[in-house]
């Protein structure tokens, strides 16, 4: 059995998001790209790969990753560009998408071999976390005025808007999207593509995909252009737990329990964000605090009810742990590194990666 900690992709959920990708492809038209920021654990690439039009980055590093791993479409954006590495980029992008002008007319001429975009903020987004919310007062994310995007739109041939954070509900995002055709119409009438970016969870179980699938068709026949959509949480939404046992029990006014894992470097958006992880069933009459191993007085998992009373050895499954955790996991205090495992269709289990002492070493100098 493999040791704990480690995260465990079951390809049997993973299809079910991919199916309805699919769906939603063929109804609207629309393609679909991997957001590698959320998910780059390129071991179930060649699974994924049947179901989605390619990758869209935010870094070298990112699009080097999907043109090598993934294939297929490969889109590159970064909020800026270096010198050192525009060359390199460009040379494993089929789209690349500057963040702003300024961006754009420098390296227009490096870029010239490939499709070129821009990245326009509607000033409206979904987020209610200002820390991610890209329509913030003073957001370098993008270009907000019509005038100065007019006289480079012989540079460019599609736009890429990315207002939709943690947005479940469509007529929020149906709202938002009329906000964005009142303000940036005139633009995209003279684009051939448009991508509405990630943060969109049409794979989730409640969510209308026949209307949104329709929103998109319409945007698309009305300005003439190529829909993208940037899925990355809900490409991998409920997929993947993190496996931990218990380390030890304690009481302090709670009961609490220590786990061989941490948010802080193993669930980092938890910290961030001031969430809960997720426990399933999470009922039962014994209430425990599970926390992590780290030295960090913060490092808490949540609160969490069981069935029956925990004790050292217990394994504990946190679920939902594929977005934005083994693309941001660390060293912090040396805890072990989660290894990656994935459960086939057949219910097999395969391990892709373990992390040793020598990895730990190696990520430092």
């Amino acid at each position: 059995m493999l040791q704990t900690p480690y995260y465990l992709i079951d390809k049997s959920k993973l299809l079910q998001n991919m199916e309805r990708i699919a769906k939603l492809r063929e109804l609207s038209g629309a393609k679909a790209l991997l957001a590698l920021k959320c998910f780059a654990t390129w071991s179930v690439f060649d699974f994924m790969r049947d179901y989605m039009d390619g990758t869209t980055s935010s870094s070298l590093n990112e699009v080097r990753l999907g043109h090598e791993r993934f294939g297929k479409e490969t889109h590159a954006y970064s909020v800026a560009y270096a010198d050192y590495e525009i060359d390199e980029v460009v040379a494993h992008a089929d789209k690349i998408i500057f963040n702003s002008i300024g961006q754009l007319n420098r390296f227009a001429d490096k870029a010239s071999g490939i499709v070129r975009g821009l990245r326009l903020n509607p000033g409206v987004s979904s987020s209610s976390f200002d820390l991610a919310d890209p329509a913030r007062p003073f957001s370098r994310l993008g270009e907000w005025d019509v005038a100065r995007v007019e006289p480079v739109m012989d540079l460019i041939s599609g736009f890429m808007i990315h207002n939709n954070c943690e947005n479940k509900d469509f007529d929020l995002f149906d709202r938002m999207l009329g906000d964005i055709e009142q303000k940036f119409g005139s633009l995209l009438k003279k684009a051939e593509w448009v991508s509405l970016g990630g943060g969109i969870h049409f794979t989730g179980d409640d969510y209308p995909l026949e209307k949104f699938a329709e929103r998109l068709k319409r945007l698309s026949g009305e300005y003439g252009v190529q829909v993208y959509l940037e899925p990355g949480e809900a490409s991998i939404t409920r997929s993947t737990t993190l496996e931990t046992t218990v380390l030890d029990t304690l009481y302090n006014g709670k009961n609490l329990v220590v786990v061989d894992s941490s948010i802080e470097a193993h669930m980092l958006d938890l910290l961030i964000y001031r969430e809960n992880a997720k426990v399933s069933p999470n009922q039962g009459p014994h209430r425990y605090m599970v926390c992590g191993k780290s030295c960090l007085a913060g490092d808490i998992f949540g609160e969490f009810d069981f069935e029956n009373e925990l004790k050292v050895g217990d394994r504990i499954s946190f679920q939902d742990a594929a977005g934005y955790t083994m693309v941001k996991k660390n060293w912090f205090n040396g805890v072990k590194m989660p290894a990656i495992a994935i459960r086939e269709l057949d219910g097999s289990l395969r391990t892709v990666r373990e992390f040793d002492y020598t990895d730990y070493e190696q990520s430092l100098s």
